[in-house]
Order: structure tokens, then sequence, then C-alpha cells
């Protein structure tokens, strides 16, 4: 049944924390700026014209630019708002910066793209025409999914809601997830169902195999 809160039930509940405020720099910890630039344009297989990438590097520096005091931050948020609705109007790709983003997030092909996630883990594959966001109008904003490490999901794929898909599944084409998906899942269908169980670290040696060419 769809809950009406206002406001999330909160972790101490069982339920998931706050959305991100946006209010300070959320880029992964323990890299810096550049770094990140640079390891995102490595998973992009090093290609400054991925659209892809263009979307990644522009959500980084839209938390970059956090960590500045607001008189230094305003002619960086102007940038930042003219950058992001470049890379919608020319890419076809929607990812604000109150997403919390990891590290190593590949996005394939561009166009239809409406990344509206609570967060999305490290090592995520994201393919055209997916998307996050709330399950139907009205609902409180902060119904929104969440993308566990290393989640690979096909085209198409659209996530609805207050769910969680979990670390090292897959998501077959056009399938649409409405309910939690159990980490080392692979699901498919309209409502997704899960086929089968990954044995354990699958996604995790595909990953690491990935980042090891990228290096």
């Amino acid at each position: 049944m769809t809950r009406s809160l206002e406001t999330p039930p909160g972790p101490e509940v069982g339920g998931p924390p706050p959305l991100n405020r946006g209010d300070r720099n959320r880029n992964p910890p323990g890299i810096g700026f550049l770094a990140l630039l640079r390891e995102d344009l490595r998973t992009h297989d090093g290609g400054l014209l991925e659209q892809g990438f263009w979307a990644v590097a522009v959500h980084r520096f839209g938390n970059w630019r956090m960590r500045w005091p607001k008189p230094l931050r305003a002619p960086l948020t102007l940038v930042y708002r003219l950058l992001f609705k470049v890379v919608e109007w020319t890419c076809g790709i929607s990812l604000p910066y109150t997403v919390l983003l990891g590290r190593r997030v590949r996005i394939w092909h561009h166009s239809g793209i409406i990344l509206n996630a609570r967060s999305i883990g490290d090592d995520v594959h994201i393919r055209q025409n997916t998307t996050f966001g709330l399950a139907a109008r009205g609902e409180p904003e902060w119904m929104v999914p969440t993308i566990e490490d290393r989640v690979d999901l096909g085209c198409n794929v659209c996530v609805a809601g207050d769910v969680t898909i979990g670390h090292d599944s897959r998501v077959g084409a056009n399938t649409l997830v409405i309910s939690d998906i159990p980490p080392g899942s692979v699901a498919v269908g309209v409502p997704a169902q899960v086929l089968k169980r990954l044995p354990p670290g699958g996604c995790r040696e595909r990953d690491r195999c990935c980042r090891d060419r990228s290096e």
C-alpha cells in the first residue's frame, strides 16, 4: 500500500534517511575533485565526447562548488545551472547534484535518462531510457529509489517509488521495478520478478576486471 507520509520515518525505525539537501559537497570521500573526474573519464573508456561522462562531470561540479562560501559559490552556481540544462537539452540526461552518486558510475549511450534517486552506488551501469523517480504524482519527494553498489541496469528500465535494488543485482531491459530487489538478483518483467540469484562476488569480479582495464 502506498504510504502518504510527508517525511520519511527515518533509519531509527527502519525507514530511509532524509534526502540529501544539497547544502554541502557530497562527492565521494577520499578522492579529490580532479582525481574523481579522471576516474570518471576512465570509467567512460576515456571518451571526452561520451554524454554519460558529461552528465557525471556536471554532477561532480555541482557538488564541488558547495565547498565554497556563498559569495564565491554564486557564480559557480550559475555555471552549474547552465551546464545542467545543456546536458539535459543536448544529451537527454537529468542527474541532479542532490543525488548521492558513487564512484565509477557508467552511463551508457544517452537520451531519455531521468535519475531522480536517493542514491546510486559504486560501479553502477545505467543505459538509455532509464527512469528513477516517484511512483505517482502527489507522493512525497522522499519516496524515490536507492540503487546499491554494482547494479547493472538494461535499457528502458523504470524504478519507481521508495524501493531498493540490492547490490550486485542485474535488471533486464524493459523492466518496471516497484518493489525491493534483493542483493545478487536477476530481475525482469512488468512488474519485476526475480528469476535467479547470482553467485556471491559475480558482479564484484566483473567490475574489478573492468577497473583493471581502464587503469
